[in-house]
């Protein structure tokens, strides 16, 4: 699936980007065409009227009646007429009326044939410009007509059309390269990209099938208990009270589960929208402290704690109880009878610092990183015995994340685990 994802992906990035470089070099090729061809029209119409004669004057001397080229030799411009832009090679001819007695002017040496060849070609063209290719060369002529005939001014525009050329192989070359550079570039970071969906696919899998297999339990003792109590129909209410306190025990429990879960779900969905105050962090800690007594005189834990006074944070002061209450359970549960809980409460820089330490087997490095997921427990029997279903955390976590502060574990295996909060 995700394959596929990354295929799609990609194909949708290579076609936008090729659409994109294909308007891009069309632009750019339009607009140098359209600048070359003026600079083409410019530069014939300035030969033109640098060939043009003064009034009054008439055909090139030393041409002979009814022939159609000049003695050989003979390539200076006309009287009267001013000499091409030197770094143009073009030429002119006059003829008559009827396209014959052509006379050829240029500053440049050329075959008699030539002229008689671009002749030919504008001719058959029958129009007054046009362009044509000759021995290798592109030219383009304009045709002006004239008291005795035609005048035909030639341009070589080779140059400019190689520019045209040389454009298109260059777009060609460089849009095949940048597709395949953009090709293995978005290949990466589609692969980047997909990572995050995949693993918060992964989680959601992993979750539904923690999640089932929780509530799977209970649902097995429930039903088995049920079983129990219709194969004894005739027994009194009073004689089978276990079982349905069984049941009422594994019903609260199924409870205190959706319960978290619909908790976890709001957090997520309610992240934008919490309103927070300031409010007295060590009232709230040791209001938490007051409650948590009896269970911790009860599983005979020792609690030494440390609260720094009057200290205020930014935030829900409900969810920050919560996630104290959360810790202190955690490690009221994980510590051995003639154990120590440890809390600490101080101002540290910037930051409101909670500590909550306990002494007991501790946990292991390979767990640390992952203690905070969504059920996770690093032992399954013994959270499962004490009623938990690996949520807790999960739940500080979102808490002092939307919080914008972190929530972290140090331990030594054997000796003991501290959870930090760190509020800005």
């Amino acid at each position: 699936m995700f394959k596929k994802l990354r295929n799609r992906f990609l194909i949708v990035n290579l076609a936008t980007i090729s659409i994109i470089m294909l308007v891009a070099f069309a632009a750019i090729y339009i607009i140098t065409y359209r600048d070359v061809q003026r600079d083409i029209r410019m530069e014939l119409h300035k030969i033109s009227e640098s060939y043009q004669r003064p009034p009054g004057k008439s055909g090139r001397t030393g041409a002979a009646e009814g022939t159609s080229l000049l003695p050989p030799g003979d390539n200076q411009p006309r009287a009267g007429g001013n000499p091409p832009p030197e770094r143009s090679v073009s030429f002119m001819i006059e003829t008559d009326k009827e396209w014959s007695n052509a006379v050829p002017t240029s500053s440049f040496e050329m075959d008699d044939e030539f002229y008689a060849d671009a002749l030919q070609k504008a001719v058959a063209l029958d129009s007054s410009s046009g362009r044509f290719n000759l021995d290798g060369s592109h030219w383009i002529y304009q045709a002006q007509p004239t008291n005795e005939g035609y005048m035909l001014v030639f341009l070589d525009i080779t140059a400019q059309q190689n520019i045209l050329t040389n454009l298109i192989y260059t777009f060609t070359v460089v849009g095949s390269v940048m597709l395949v550079v953009i090709f293995f570039t978005s290949r990466f970071f589609a692969n980047r990209s997909i990572a995050p969906v995949k693993e918060a696919f992964d989680k959601q899998k992993q979750f539904i099938a923690d999640a089932s297999h929780e509530l799977k339990t209970p649902l097995t003792i429930i039903n088995t208990n049920a079983d129990v109590l219709l194969s004894n129909h005739e027994d009194t209410i009073h004689n089978q009270s276990k079982w349905l306190h069984y049941i009422k025990s594994e019903t609260e429990r199924m409870t205190r589960l959706t319960n978290d879960l619909l908790y976890l779900t709001e957090m997520d969905d309610a992240r934008a929208g919490m309103m927070f105050a300031k409010f007295n962090m060590s009232e709230a800690v040791e209001n938490i402290l007051l409650t948590m007594e009896a269970v911790i005189f009860e599983k005979d834990v020792a609690l030494e704690y440390d609260i720094e006074p009057e200290l205020m944070v930014q935030g829900n002061s409900e969810q920050i109880k919560q996630v104290v209450m959360i810790l202190l359970d955690n490690a009221v549960k994980y510590t051995n009878p003639k154990g120590k809980v440890t809390l600490s409460l101080k101002k540290q820089h910037h930051e409101t610092v909670l500590s909550v330490s306990n002494t007991g087997e501790g946990i292991a490095p390979e767990h640390l990183s992952r203690i905070f997921d969504r059920f996770y427990r690093t032992d399954t029997s013994r959270a499962r015995r004490q009623g938990g279903y690996g949520l807790g955390l999960a739940i500080a976590k979102s808490i002092i994340e939307q919080h914008k502060g972190k929530i972290y574990a140090k331990s030594v295996a054997g000796q003991s685990t501290t959870f930090y909060v760190q509020l800005f």
